[in-house]
């Protein structure tokens, strides 16, 4: 590995971690002694990156640093296709959208070789099912995860009984045949799982939900016993 490429790794491993991490971890991850590790770290501070820490203390980044010319391997190259395909064809247009936007800018910055292998990429996404709600409605459900505002529903459940639901929602998951709002239920003080193609009418408040959506979906993932990624 250059150190170019070792450099790019470490900002990498450091941008995963939200706490300090210990040079010993750094360091094993990169395979690399101590030593050569705060030298790495000492030369991307002298590059601009904010690297709170020091030795025996543990490292954070803090955000807005990157590594001019972005690089990625051929692997990364193809998830970032494959996935920006994706939301193309299985998001509602606005998404889908901003997805190609996003791999135009990225393939504005790459260098010639590598935008090369952005374009030529084989990877596919095949035809699937239409999407379970329309555009107006998965674009205000994302506005309302954004922004933390109360929801109000009419929802249509699997026995075909309709309710009025003020819902909180802080989650929005995208399955092959089906859109899945995870949101806090006032009506049943719980959280629970709502299809979009089970809502029949939906309005977006201005009141906020008392409280954040990141310490509601931690609550969700320790019911679920899903793990962060």
């Amino acid at each position: 590995m250059s150190r170019a490429e070792r450099l790019l790794d470490l900002i990498q491993i450091l941008r995963r971690h939200r706490r300090p991490v210990s040079g010993h971890v750094l360091a094993g991850e990169l395979g690399v002694s101590l030593r050569t590790l705060y030298r790495d770290i000492a030369t991307l501070q002298a590059q601009g990156a904010q690297i709170d820490g020091e030795p025996g203390v543990g490292y954070l980044l803090r955000p807005g640093f990157v590594l001019p010319p972005l690089m990625f391997s051929e692997e990364e190259i193809e998830a970032l296709v494959l996935g920006s395909r994706w939301v193309a064809e299985r998001g509602d247009h606005r998404l889908g959208a901003a997805a190609r936007n996003a791999l135009a800018k990225i393939a504005a910055v790459l260098p010639a070789d590598l935008r090369a292998d952005l374009d030529a990429s084989t990877l596919l996404v095949g035809p699937g099912e239409a999407i379970a709600a329309g555009d107006v409605e998965l674009a205000a459900i994302r506005r309302a995860i954004r922004t933390e505002r109360k929801v109000g529903i009419t929802y249509r459940d699997g026995k075909e009984s309709q309710s009025q639901r003020t819902i909180w929602p802080f989650a929005l998951g995208f399955f092959d045949r089906a859109r899945v709002v995870v949101a806090w239920c006032e009506l049943r003080q719980a959280i629970r799982h709502f299809r979009t193609d089970r809502i029949l009418a939906l309005a977006v408040t201005e009141t906020r939900y008392p409280r954040r959506r990141q310490m509601l979906l931690k609550e969700w993932r320790e019911v679920e016993g899903i793990r962060a990624q």
